[in-house]
């Protein structure tokens, strides 16, 4: 991500605390904007054109979206056309961030943790994936798939989200996108996600008290993507951005295993 880039989410998430009337149909409608902008070279070419003032790139906006899309909407696109991206698939991919964005200030279930729910499903079941991520798939249908998967086990916020995302997979794999809607989804809720592996499920207990180990530490609010993963043998394996906190038997034994062979 270039620097340019970097300062322009700055610009476009602090538009989105500043909104008022923040719903699930914005955010649904910032979905199909970036699907629009995805779609048309031209048009996305058009709105990050450096040559192009600020109020041309606006104008285009207003013409474009002006009609079809609600005022909130609309005001957080022009936001993000203000801004210098580093490139048109970061801008792009920015107008997605954003209606991610909505949908966490939209829906205040536990969003987080049904994505989870929806990222383990995925990477259990490689048939469900591979036809998520596969390139000759309808992009509708996928998404269409994704909101019968989900009818009756998860929030509208989720199922939206995860439906949106399938439909603009961008070389990029279904477990991918789905990593980058959580960790957005907990930043616009002031939170850091830590990825737990365990041998085997933590109790609610155990759940409580590493949560309150965790934000302590970092001095934040930290949600917990609980991952059992038998290869850990005993102990937590704990990822936080670049930091791991490797506290396993499986590591102790491989640390072992050194000392003896060296």
């Amino acid at each position: 991500m270039g620097s340019a880039t970097t300062q322009a989410l700055a610009a476009t998430t602090a538009a989105v605390g500043e909104t008022g009337g923040l719903t699930l149909d914005v955010s649904g409608e910032l979905f199909v904007a970036a699907r629009a902008l995805a779609d048309s070279s031209q048009l996305s070419g058009a709105l990050t054109d450096k040559a192009a003032s600020p109020q041309a790139r606006d104008a285009v906006v207003s013409g474009v979206f002006g009609s079809t899309l609600s005022p909130q909407a609309v005001s957080l696109l022009r936001t993000a056309v203000a801004q210098r991206w580093s490139s048109v698939d970061d801008f792009v991919d920015a107008v997605e961030e954003l209606a991610i964005r909505v949908a966490a200030v939209a829906d205040t279930g536990d969003v987080e943790n049904e994505l989870f729910g929806v990222l383990h499903t995925v990477a259990a079941n490689p048939d469900l994936e591979l036809a998520l991520g596969s390139r000759l798939g309808d992009n509708a249908s996928k998404g269409a798939l994704v909101e019968r998967l989900l009818d009756g086990r998860a929030g509208a916020a989720t199922r939206l989200i995860a439906s949106a995302i399938v439909q603009r997979p961008r070389e990029r794999r279904v477990r991918q996108l789905l990593d980058r809607a959580i960790r957005i989804v907990s930043s616009q809720r002031g939170r850091v996600v830590a990825t737990v592996r365990a041998a085997a499920p933590l109790s609610d207990q155990q759940r409580a008290r590493l949560t309150e180990t965790l934000s302590s530490r970092y001095g934040t609010a930290v949600s917990l993507n609980l991952l059992v993963d038998p290869a850990v043998v005993g102990g937590l394996r704990i990822e936080i951005g670049d930091d791991v906190i490797d506290a396993t038997v499986a590591s102790r034994l491989s640390d072992l295993r050194q000392r003896l062979a060296g």
